[in-house]
Protein backbone atom coordinates (compact mmCIF):
# COMPACT_ATOMS: atom_id res chain seq x y z
CA UNK A 1 0.00 0.00 0.00
CA UNK A 2 2.90 2.37 0.79
CA UNK A 3 4.01 3.85 -2.55
CA UNK A 4 7.81 4.10 -2.80
CA UNK A 5 9.68 6.91 -4.51
CA UNK A 6 10.09 6.65 -8.27
CA UNK A 7 6.61 5.32 -8.99
CA UNK A 8 4.79 8.66 -9.29
CA UNK A 9 5.51 11.52 -11.68
CA UNK A 10 6.11 15.03 -10.40
CA UNK A 11 2.62 16.25 -11.29
CA UNK A 12 0.99 13.54 -9.20
CA UNK A 13 3.51 13.99 -6.36
CA UNK A 14 2.84 17.74 -6.28
CA UNK A 15 -0.94 17.43 -6.50
CA UNK A 16 -1.12 14.78 -3.78
CA UNK A 17 1.28 16.78 -1.61
CA UNK A 18 -0.81 19.94 -1.85
CA UNK A 19 -4.06 18.11 -1.08
CA UNK A 20 -2.51 16.26 1.86
CA UNK A 21 -0.93 19.40 3.29
CA UNK A 22 -4.29 21.18 3.05
CA UNK A 23 -6.12 18.25 4.63
CA UNK A 24 -3.62 17.93 7.48
CA UNK A 25 -3.68 21.68 8.08
CA UNK A 26 -7.48 21.66 8.28
CA UNK A 27 -7.37 18.66 10.63
CA UNK A 28 -4.97 20.41 13.00
CA UNK A 29 -7.10 23.57 12.99
CA UNK A 30 -10.36 21.72 13.66
CA UNK A 31 -8.86 19.38 16.26
CA UNK A 32 -7.31 22.30 18.15
CA UNK A 33 -10.80 23.74 18.70
CA UNK A 34 -12.47 20.49 19.78
CA UNK A 35 -9.85 18.38 21.49
CA UNK A 36 -10.24 17.69 25.20
CA UNK A 37 -8.08 16.16 27.89
CA UNK A 38 -9.57 12.70 27.33
CA UNK A 39 -8.88 12.66 23.58
CA UNK A 40 -5.16 13.46 23.86
CA UNK A 41 -4.07 10.17 25.52
CA UNK A 42 -6.42 8.24 23.22
CA UNK A 43 -4.76 9.80 20.17
CA UNK A 44 -1.35 8.83 21.52
CA UNK A 45 -2.41 5.25 22.24
CA UNK A 46 -4.01 4.88 18.81
CA UNK A 47 -0.88 6.20 17.08
CA UNK A 48 1.35 3.81 19.02
CA UNK A 49 -0.95 0.84 18.40
CA UNK A 50 -1.28 1.51 14.66
CA UNK A 51 2.46 2.13 14.28
CA UNK A 52 3.23 -1.22 15.93
CA UNK A 53 0.39 -3.12 14.25
CA UNK A 54 1.47 -2.00 10.77
CA UNK A 55 4.77 -3.82 11.36
CA UNK A 56 2.92 -7.15 11.54
CA UNK A 57 2.01 -8.70 8.20
CA UNK A 58 -0.55 -11.43 7.65
CA UNK A 59 -0.47 -13.80 4.66
CA UNK A 60 -2.76 -13.25 1.67
CA UNK A 61 -3.36 -15.51 -1.33
CA UNK A 62 -0.65 -15.84 -3.99
CA UNK A 63 2.30 -15.31 -1.65
CA UNK A 64 1.38 -11.68 -0.93
CA UNK A 65 0.84 -10.24 2.52
CA UNK A 66 -1.06 -7.38 4.06
CA UNK A 67 -1.12 -5.42 7.29
CA UNK A 68 -3.49 -3.24 9.27
CA UNK A 69 -3.92 0.33 8.02
CA UNK A 70 -5.83 1.54 11.08
CA UNK A 71 -7.81 4.29 9.37
CA UNK A 72 -11.17 2.78 10.33
CA UNK A 73 -10.10 2.40 13.96
CA UNK A 74 -9.22 6.10 14.11
CA UNK A 75 -12.45 7.14 12.42
CA UNK A 76 -14.60 5.01 14.72
CA UNK A 77 -12.86 5.63 18.05
CA UNK A 78 -11.95 9.31 17.84
CA UNK A 79 -13.27 10.79 14.61
CA UNK A 80 -12.02 11.66 11.11
CA UNK A 81 -10.06 14.87 11.71
CA UNK A 82 -8.15 13.46 14.66
CA UNK A 83 -7.73 10.32 12.55
CA UNK A 84 -6.05 12.32 9.80
CA UNK A 85 -3.52 13.66 12.34
CA UNK A 86 -2.85 10.21 13.81
CA UNK A 87 -2.44 8.50 10.46
CA UNK A 88 -0.23 11.29 9.12
CA UNK A 89 2.04 11.04 12.17
CA UNK A 90 2.32 7.27 11.74
CA UNK A 91 3.05 7.50 8.00
CA UNK A 92 5.64 10.26 8.46
CA UNK A 93 7.42 8.27 11.18
CA UNK A 94 7.40 5.10 9.06
CA UNK A 95 8.82 6.96 6.05
CA UNK A 96 11.58 8.62 8.07
CA UNK A 97 12.55 5.69 10.30
CA UNK A 98 11.89 2.60 8.19
CA UNK A 99 11.77 4.05 4.65
CA UNK A 100 8.31 2.46 4.44
CA UNK A 101 6.96 4.53 1.56
CA UNK A 102 9.00 7.20 -0.19
CA UNK A 103 9.55 10.71 1.11
CA UNK A 104 8.55 12.24 -2.23
CA UNK A 105 5.49 9.96 -2.27
CA UNK A 106 4.60 10.83 1.34
CA UNK A 107 1.86 13.22 0.25
CA UNK A 108 0.25 10.48 -1.84
CA UNK A 109 0.51 7.94 0.99
CA UNK A 110 -1.04 10.39 3.48
CA UNK A 111 -3.78 11.21 0.98
CA UNK A 112 -4.58 7.52 0.39
CA UNK A 113 -4.27 6.02 3.88
CA UNK A 114 -4.49 9.08 6.10
CA UNK A 115 -7.31 11.08 4.52
CA UNK A 116 -9.38 9.12 1.98
CA UNK A 117 -9.32 5.86 3.97
CA UNK A 118 -10.21 7.65 7.22
CA UNK A 119 -13.12 9.63 5.80
CA UNK A 120 -14.32 6.68 3.72
CA UNK A 121 -14.45 4.53 6.86
CA UNK A 122 -16.09 7.29 8.90
CA UNK A 123 -18.95 7.86 6.46
CA UNK A 124 -19.52 4.12 6.03
CA UNK A 125 -19.63 3.63 9.83
CA UNK A 126 -22.07 6.51 10.19
CA UNK A 127 -24.23 5.16 7.36
CA UNK A 128 -24.26 1.69 8.93
CA UNK A 129 -25.30 3.17 12.29
CA UNK A 130 -28.12 5.08 10.60
CA UNK A 131 -29.40 1.93 8.88
CA UNK A 132 -28.69 -0.74 11.53
CA UNK A 133 -29.12 1.19 14.77
CA UNK A 134 -26.87 1.77 17.80
CA UNK A 135 -26.66 -1.75 19.23
CA UNK A 136 -23.49 -3.76 19.78
CA UNK A 137 -23.84 -5.96 16.71
CA UNK A 138 -24.81 -3.01 14.55
CA UNK A 139 -21.64 -1.19 15.60
CA UNK A 140 -19.46 -4.24 15.02
CA UNK A 141 -21.02 -4.83 11.60
CA UNK A 142 -20.41 -1.20 10.72
CA UNK A 143 -16.81 -1.51 11.95
CA UNK A 144 -16.22 -4.56 9.75
CA UNK A 145 -17.60 -2.87 6.65
CA UNK A 146 -15.78 0.39 7.40
CA UNK A 147 -12.48 -1.48 7.78
CA UNK A 148 -12.91 -3.26 4.44
CA UNK A 149 -14.01 -0.10 2.64
CA UNK A 150 -11.06 1.91 4.01
CA UNK A 151 -8.61 -0.52 2.38
CA UNK A 152 -10.49 -0.51 -0.92
CA UNK A 153 -10.64 3.31 -1.02
CA UNK A 154 -6.90 3.62 -0.30
CA UNK A 155 -5.96 0.97 -2.89
CA UNK A 156 -8.21 2.55 -5.53
CA UNK A 157 -6.58 5.95 -4.93
CA UNK A 158 -3.11 4.39 -5.21
CA UNK A 159 -4.12 2.73 -8.49
CA UNK A 160 -5.40 6.05 -9.87
CA UNK A 161 -2.13 7.78 -8.90
CA UNK A 162 0.00 5.04 -10.49
CA UNK A 163 -2.07 5.17 -13.67
CA UNK A 164 -1.92 8.99 -13.77
CA UNK A 165 1.87 8.72 -13.46
CA UNK A 166 2.04 6.43 -16.48
CA UNK A 167 3.26 3.38 -14.55
CA UNK A 168 0.49 1.21 -15.95
CA UNK A 169 -2.91 1.56 -17.57
CA UNK A 170 -5.70 1.85 -15.00
CA UNK A 171 -7.42 -1.12 -16.66
CA UNK A 172 -4.42 -3.18 -15.53
CA UNK A 173 -3.34 -1.69 -12.22
CA UNK A 174 -6.86 -0.94 -10.96
CA UNK A 175 -8.26 -4.48 -10.97
CA UNK A 176 -4.93 -5.88 -9.74
CA UNK A 177 -4.81 -3.53 -6.75
CA UNK A 178 -8.47 -3.97 -5.87
CA UNK A 179 -8.37 -7.76 -6.16
CA UNK A 180 -5.52 -8.30 -3.70
CA UNK A 181 -6.70 -5.55 -1.35
CA UNK A 182 -10.22 -6.98 -1.26
CA UNK A 183 -8.61 -9.90 0.60
CA UNK A 184 -6.42 -7.65 2.75
CA UNK A 185 -9.55 -5.64 3.59
CA UNK A 186 -11.09 -8.73 5.17
CA UNK A 187 -8.17 -8.82 7.60
CA UNK A 188 -8.57 -5.09 8.23
CA UNK A 189 -12.26 -5.57 8.96
CA UNK A 190 -11.61 -8.45 11.36
CA UNK A 191 -8.90 -6.58 13.29
CA UNK A 192 -11.10 -3.48 13.45
CA UNK A 193 -13.97 -5.54 14.87
CA UNK A 194 -11.71 -7.21 17.45
CA UNK A 195 -10.33 -3.89 18.71
CA UNK A 196 -13.71 -2.12 18.74
CA UNK A 197 -15.25 -5.13 20.51
CA UNK A 198 -12.49 -5.05 23.13
CA UNK A 199 -13.01 -1.33 23.67
CA UNK A 200 -16.76 -1.85 24.02
CA UNK A 201 -16.16 -4.56 26.63
CA UNK A 202 -13.51 -2.78 28.69
CA UNK A 203 -13.83 0.97 28.04
CA UNK A 204 -17.27 1.63 26.63
CA UNK A 205 -16.90 5.26 27.74
CA UNK A 206 -14.35 5.76 24.93
CA UNK A 207 -17.11 5.29 22.38
CA UNK A 208 -19.09 8.04 24.10
CA UNK A 209 -16.39 10.67 23.56
CA UNK A 210 -17.07 13.44 21.09
CA UNK A 211 -15.68 12.59 17.67
CA UNK A 212 -13.23 15.14 16.35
Amino acid sequence: MHIPDGFLNMTTVAAAGVISAGGLGAAVKIAAKKIGEKQVPLMGMLAAFIFAAQMLNFPVAGGTSGHLIGAALCAILIGPWAGVIIMSAVLIAQALIFQDGGLAALGANILNMGILAVFGAYFIFRAAAAMLGDGRWAKLTGAAIAGWVSVMVASLAAAVELAASGMSAFEVVGPAMLAVHALIGIGEGLITVLVVSAVMASRADVLQLERI
